[in-house]
């Protein structure tokens, strides 16, 4: 299933492509035979079918640059200051130059001729817009570098919520339930950790026990921390309905904190 983050991170990389189409929209429309020629010979296409299939830039550069700019703010505020700044006109600006000249003013066709000669092009916003897609790679690399940690501090959340309904069933005497629900947390822990040190796992159906003895031979796990688990997935054993001997209750005390410090100790980290 399809969770916010990945739907983020989707938005996030379409962004991307859309700011690189942008990118050769702009050179296109500036540089219109050179880069016929580089798109011939890039693409071995047809360039106007090429071309015809490109944004423009005018009409659709507003869009992208609001979407990013929500985006910047959340994920690289302190470059916020500087995306603005390749767009917008800079302020006191006495004269249109080359090093004043913005992506506001290309959206605006503003240039500045001398005697005929133009010596203030469109083209001198290009150097602005490409600055502006690499601060969104730079967000986009910054995303992909957190997601891991993220992800790790929602699952850890919804693993700690689960020990703490196990303490509450223990406290109320419900202690093969309390044991069960430990059991499921430490085998939630270990697919994740298995997961993330890519530790292939061969059963459809993995228990405790397979997940253990995976990382074990992929030596994320030494022989004592091994023995602990494979004890802690004795006890859980105990608790599988129907199992006798019943599990005693301080049984599964050691399982619930057991669990606690496989899940503190036992880390998803490469």
């Amino acid at each position: 299933m399809s969770t916010n983050l990945d739907r983020f991170k989707k938005d996030l990389t379409d962004l991307v492509v859309r700011g690189d189409s942008l990118a050769i929209s702009i050179r296109c429309a500036c540089f219109p035979e050179e880069m016929r020629e580089q798109i011939k010979t890039a693409t071995k296409t047809d360039p106007d079918t090429y071309i015809a299939a490109l944004p423009v830039f005018k009409s659709e550069y507003q869009r992208w640059y609001s979407e990013v700019l929500a985006l910047i703010r959340q994920l690289l505020p302190d470059r916020l200051a500087d995306f603005v700044r390749h767009y917008e006109k800079p302020k006191g600006r006495k004269e249109l130059t080359n090093e004043s000249y913005r992506v506001e003013d290309y959206l605006q066709g503003l240039t500045v001729s001398l005697r005929g000669e133009r010596i203030v092009a469109e083209s001198a916003a290009i150097p602005h817009f490409e600055q502006q897609v690499a601060i969104l790679k730079a967000a986009q690399a910054r995303f992909d570098s957190s997601l891991f940690e993220i992800r790790q501090l929602v699952q850890a959340d919804l693993l700690d919520s689960e020990l703490g309904a196990a303490e509450e069933l223990a406290k109320h005497k419900f202690v093969r339930a309390a044991g069960a629900v430990a059991g499921v947390v430490l085998e939630k822990h270990l697919a994740q950790v298995c997961i993330d040190h890519k530790v292939p796992i061969a059963k459809a159906k993995p228990t405790i026990s397979d997940f253990n003895d995976a990382l074990k031979a992929a030596s994320v796990l030494d022989v004592p921390g091994w023995r602990f688990i494979q004890h802690l997935g004795d006890i859980r054993n105990l608790c599988d309905h129907g199992r006798k001997p019943e599990p005693t209750a301080e049984q599964v005390a050691d399982l619930i904190t057991g669990v606690k410090k496989v899940t503190k100790t036992v880390t998803w980290h490469r």
